[in-house]
């Protein structure tokens, strides 16, 4: 069992509360009534369990959740080979570089790519 508590009876959705994807995803799930418990990434530093859980659930390598084409990677970092627990640090102090939305429900986890993808859960 991880970090990350999860429920068949509801979406977890990780997103960013800058992001218009976000915005309209949760727009979304709301006018469907879906059960939508929001984690603003923004507002709530994930720890590195709950970020590694992420990666893992999504079959991701950690430096996958990066997105390496945000204006904030792009004007802060240079493209390197970081390791796991680098990663993990450069997405706890820049949340806005972690690509989101993120939605869980009970045992599936999805890479929200259009406001419409959160009724696949």
């Amino acid at each position: 069992m991880g970090e990350i508590a999860t429920s068949d009876r509801q979406i977890t959705l990780f997103y960013s509360s800058k992001s218009v994807r976000a915005k309209q995803t949760l727009a979304y799930a709301k006018a469907e009534g879906l059960a939508i418990q929001e984690i603003d990434i923004l507002k709530t530093k994930l720890t590195g369990t709950q970020l590694a859980e992420l990666a893992d659930r999504l079959h991701f390598q950690i430096k996958d959740l990066v997105n390496q084409e945000h204006p904030s990677y792009k004007s802060n970092f240079e493209h390197h080979n970081f390791s796991a627990i680098d990663w993990i640090k450069m997405i706890q102090n820049n949340p806005e570089i972690m690509k989101q939305p993120i939605a869980l429900r009970g045992d599936t986890t999805i890479l929200v790519e259009t406001p419409t993808d959160i009724i696949k859960i």
